[in-house]
């Protein structure tokens, strides 16, 4: 049993002294994937600074039309948010599409962000892992690594972000509002995440001490037409193997605004840019979907055995984008 000090935040400002005098000190918000990564040994804070009593569990509109996630509110209340399910159902479905309904009823909008790859050889002391311990190499990339990354990989690190939410949010336009030592910013959702590069240990682009606050929806995204789909090993309680959220706006018979992200595909919900561009003013067509997958699709580099990977996430692309914008012709 490791010992470490723990701290119950009234505010957030008492939650970010806490930190800033707990050198090794964690946020701990529902405690779905830190406390298991303590069980493993894979985290070993000195100190959680205890974010469940701070008052930002509110769901709240804006004046502009836009909507505000507190952090702490929990995943199953914001899949069941009526203005969530109405104005931006990709975010609903990506939700209900998570964990299971426990794991929902614990899990907080800024720790779903945070959580850390499910990579085995990460979750494993006796394995190397470039992202628990850099140097030590990459078991995953001459082992087992069917569920990893095909995109945006590095011969660091090969894991995939496991969020469902985070894709659906990257799709959305989404930003997430931080708090820390240097006063309040906000970085777009598309953006948190790091690619892993040289340095996968590197999850996010939040500054030491910061702390999530929220997420906010935008009003340019709210009421069009979303939709996230997952493919999985099975019905349920699984990570995704692919999965998509797309945003699509269609305006005199052409596509006027498209937000696609691919999820379990890189380290990082992967924005498909090149795909949205090749849509902007093309006609919803079959053949104008394909095309635009396959730009963005382009860039996989699978490994032994993840290439299934790549024409899975084009079907379900292909299918969400059919079903948003059903094609006239091809």
């Amino acid at each position: 049993m490791k010992s470490f000090a723990y701290v119950r935040a009234a505010s957030v400002e008492e939650a970010t002294d806490a930190f800033a005098s707990h050198p090794g000190a964690r946020y701990l918000g529902g405690g779905t994937n830190l406390v298991d990564l303590m069980k493993l040994g894979v985290e070993t804070p000195a100190a959680l600074v205890d974010l469940s009593r701070l008052p930002l569990d509110g769901v709240e509109e804006l004046s502009d039309g836009g909507l505000r996630v507190g952090a702490t509110v929990r995943n199953s209340d914001l899949a069941a948010h009526p203005v969530v399910r109405d104005r931006y159902p990709a975010l609903s479905q990506a939700l209900l599409a998570g964990a299971s309904g426990q794991l929902r009823n614990a899990a907080t909008t800024g720790g779903n962000l945070l959580q850390r790859t499910r990579c085995p050889y990460f979750q494993d002391l006796s394995k190397p892992c470039n992202k628990r311990e850099p140097g030590t190499g990459c078991g995953a990339l001459q082992g087992v690594h069917r569920d990893h990354a095909v995109l945006g990989r590095s011969d660091q690190c090969i894991a995939t972000h496991p969020s469902d939410m985070a894709v659906a949010l990257a799709a959305l336009d989404a930003h997430v509002e931080l708090r820390g030592p240097e006063g309040t910013r906000s970085v777009p959702a598309a953006d948190f995440h790091r690619l892993p590069g040289m340095h996968p240990e590197r999850d996010t682009e939040i500054h030491a001490g910061e702390l999530i606050t929220g997420v906010v929806l935008p009003a340019a995204t709210a009421g069009l037409p979303s939709a996230y789909r997952k493919a999985r090993d099975r019905a349920s309680y699984a990570f995704a193997l692919a999965s998509v959220a797309v945003v699509l706006q269609l305006a005199d018979g052409v596509v006027e605004r498209a937000g696609i992200a691919f999820g379990a595909l890189a380290h990082r919900p992967w924005r498909a840019r090149r795909a949205e561009d090749a849509l902007l003013g093309a006609a919803p067509t079959t053949a104008a979907f394909e095309h635009a997958l396959d730009l963005e699709l382009a860039a996989a580099e699978p490994l032994r055995d993840n290439a299934y990977k790549v024409p899975l996430a084009r079907r379900i692309a292909l299918d969400v984008l059919g079903r948003l914008a059903p094609p006239a012709t091809t």
